[in-house]
Parts: C-alpha cells; sequence; structure tokens
C-alpha cells in the first residue's frame, strides 16, 4: 500500500522531486480515473507520464 506524500502535498512540487513510489502510484490512480477526469487532471497525467519517460520508463523508477 502506498503511503507517501498525498497528492495536496505533491501538487505544488516539481515532478523531477517526486519519488518512484510517488510517481508509479499516481500514474496508475490517475489512469484507472481518466475518462473522469478534468483538463487539469490529465494535465497532472501527461507531466506524470513525461517524468517516467524521461527517467527511463516505470521498470527503471526504482
Amino acid at each position: 500500500m502506498y503511503t507517501g506524500r498525498d497528492m495536496s502535498k505533491l501538487a505544488m512540487t516539481p515532478k523531477q522531486e517526486w519519488s518512484g513510489d510517488e510517481l508509479s502510484y499516481f500514474h496508475y490512480s490517475l489512469s484507472q480515473m481518466a475518462p473522469y477526469l478534468n483538463q487539469e487532471g490529465t494535465t497532472i497525467l501527461r507531466e506524470i507520464n513525461e517524468e517516467i519517460v524521461s527517467r527511463g520508463g516505470l521498470d527503471y523508477l526504482y
């Protein structure tokens, strides 16, 4: 179970400073809710995806 920082703390933190666990957890969570996200939510998901790619993908986050 994820026990890291919640979105209210992460919202003002650059994605480059998020841990691999945080990126992975919120990537999964937001992807599951993607059909229901508003523009801000889809922007956050896109930024998370871009950060994951810049780190080499999900297999390389840890």
